[in-house]
Order: structure tokens, then sequence, then C-alpha cells
């Protein structure tokens, strides 16, 4: 290897588009590091546009399974798939997707010498809360990785609890960023007191829970109007939650937006509304939003706290009244939220998508040394 090129073969095993946030991020990352040559392993259909950023995209062509009774013959498939592509790519490093996933697993169990770093996203760490059996997978590939990243120092003290303190000198905290070359800040000041134009963007799970800003509406004293921008399981109960509580006039259901058609219109809102539970890895749309000058009611998680703190307005996790509170707060008093707006602007230049693929480089050079 020459000092300072990278050939890295890397993955999510998913259809090849900018179908989440993970997917999109690893596009903006792979395509901002210099002098590398990224092989990115991923499903069928492949997003030709997407695919651009990457030296070279592969399909896997095993059958995917879920867990059950078929899984194991199905790791069997996937690791010998994965083993032929790495002696035929012969990359310097191996960059596993998600700890403990399948395809992270098929990467450590055909590696060989190559090293490994593994990179956390949130669900990967979720599951392996849940689930012995998850759990098992996490620790496989914890173990067999050179070093272990993370975006936040909340999510890797939860990975650092899942491994049994076993690797925590591997483990490395990248903020994950964003292109904010591209966002362009909102173009009407924040007016005078009155109800506020919210817009809510993500998976529409149970996680994610979106149906805390829907019942938060209809606790809040002023009619604020919420936009939802996203797809999932519960897209239909939460438009029925909509019409029992009485806010459906309120709340306007949009599909998922590509990032530019997302951030061509998040600069006509007055504020953003995070809304998710759980665990959260980064909450990288609060980052976006806040590049386009939104002031951001956020559930008041670890992780998210980590990269926010003071720069918005926290809320009790899952508590629709405690998020009622804040978008009334936000509602009432327009030189609040022209503070939320600069403090916010302010805030996300710490998170560029260059300075992730610098440190991730970084990192990638010492440990392939």
């Amino acid at each position: 290897m020459t000092a300072k090129f990278l050939n890295i073969l890397t993955g999510i095993n998913r259809p090849s588009a900018p179908s989440s946030g993970s997917m999109i991020l690893v596009n903006d990352l792979y395509g901002v590091m210099p002098e590398t040559h990224t092989t990115f392993l991923g499903r069928e259909p492949v997003d030709q546009a997407w695919q651009a950023v990457f030296g070279q995209l592969i399909a896997l062509s095993t059958i995917k399974r879920p867990h059950g009774p078929h899984f194991e013959a199905y790791m069997d498939e996937l690791t010998c798939e994965v083993g032929a592509l790495i002696e035929k790519i012969q990359p310097h490093v191996i960059h596993a997707q998600y700890l403990g996933f399948a395809l992270s697993q098929a990467f450590t169990r055909t590696a060989s010498n190559i090293p490994i770093i593994a990179i956390a996203h949130g669900p990967d760490v979720m599951v392996a809360e849940r689930s012995a059996w998850e759990r098992e997978g996490l620790n496989e590939v914890a173990a067999a990785s050179a070093a272990i990243v993370a975006p936040t120092f909340a999510l890797a003290d939860r990975i650092d609890r899942l491994t049994g303190h076993q690797f925590t000198d591997r483990l490395t905290v990248i903020p994950w960023g964003i292109h904010l070359s591209d966002a362009r800040v909102r173009d009407h000041p924040a007016s005078g007191g009155g109800p506020l134009a919210l817009v809510h963007a993500g998976r529409l799970d149970d996680n994610k829970s979106t149906i805390t800003a829907v019942e938060a509406l209809a606790l809040t004293d002023q009619p604020h109007h919420l936009t939802v921008i996203g797809h999932g399981v519960l897209r239909g109960h939460l438009e029925q939650q909509a019409v029992e509580l009485g806010v459906r006039d309120r709340v306007q259901f949009e599909p998922f937006l590509p990032r530019a058609e997302l951030w061509r219109r998040l600069p006509h809102f007055d504020a953003f509304v995070g809304t998710t539970r759980g665990l959260e890895a980064f909450g990288l749309v609060l980052i976006e939003a806040q590049a386009h000058g939104l002031p951001v009611a956020y559930s008041n998680l670890p992780e998210v706290r980590e990269i926010l703190g003071n720069t918005g307005v926290p809320y009790t996790p899952g508590d629709p009244q405690s998020l009622a509170t804040a978008m009334d707060e936000l509602g009432r008093d327009a030189h609040h939220r022209k503070a939320l707006s600069e403090a916010a602007l302010i805030n996300a230049r710490r998170y560029d998508i260059k300075t992730t693929g610098r440190r991730l480089r970084e990192l990638t050079l010492r440990v392939a040394s």
C-alpha cells in the first residue's frame, strides 16, 4: 500500500438507494474521502445516481432471509459470497457498517488478516439491547475489529456496556455530518407570537414516535400546523389518530422526499420537531434542520442532548404534554425563536461531512498501517 491511497471495502445489506439516514450518510461519507477507492456491497435495486461516489458498487446475490430456521444457512451462503469478493478485491481495510448485522458478521468471518473498522449506526445497538442473540453478533464483530466507531459518546458508552467493557480502548467517537455548503438559511425572519408551521421528517415507526407530535397538537394552546414527511408502517395509524384527536386538518402527511427536495422545503417552516423516544444514534435530520436556521424541539435523549445541548428546546421523550409545552413556548416568543435560530446555525457548523470523512480516513490509515 502507498503512503496515502486506501482501498476500502464496505456495504449495507439493503437496496442501494438513499432510503434512510444510514444510506444517505455512507453516500456522503465515501464521496468526500480523498485518495480512496471504495467498493460498496448492497442490494438490488441500485440507484444509478446514488452509486456514483463509490469506485464500485456490487449487488449481493445471496437471497436475504430473516431470523428463523433458515438464517444460519443464509449466513453460510452470504459468508461464502463475501469471502470470494474479499479474495477478489483485496481491500486494505474493511468498514463493517452496523455491529452484529449479517453482512458485518460475514466480513469478520472471512477477513483473515485484513483489518476491520466497525461503524455503529444505532439500530444495531438497539436490537442488541433487546436480544441476547443479537448481542452475541455485536460482540463477535466488536472482537474482530481493530476499531469501533460511534457518532456520539453516549452511543459509545452503550456499546461499551454491551461488550462488557472488553473493547473500551477500541472505541472512537467520530460525529456524523452533512454537506453544510448545500444548506440554505430560511429567508424569512421569526415573526410575532402565534401558531407555527412545524415540520417533522423521518421513518414512521415506533421508535421514531411521530405519534408524540400528533398527540401534542391536541394539547397545545395554539393551533399549530404540523407537516409529517416520511414513510413507514405507522402511516395509516398516525392518520387515524389525527382524526380521532380532532387535529386532522392541522396535520399534513407527505411521502419520503429526496434530500435535495427536503432541504428545499425546510426553510419554509418555523421550527422542526424531533420525536424519537428510544435510542437515537445521532439525529442527523436535526442537524439538517439547524443548518437551515430552524429552531428545533427535541426529545431529550442522551445522544441528542450531546449534539444539540442548549441550541434547541428539549422535552420529555414520548410525552405529548411536554412537547405541547415546548411547541407553545416556541410559538409565544419570537425573540426566543430568533435566538435559537442563530444558535442552530452555529451548532450545525460543527458537523461538516468533510470533517467526518477526514477523521474516518485518518483512523483508517492508522489501522491499515
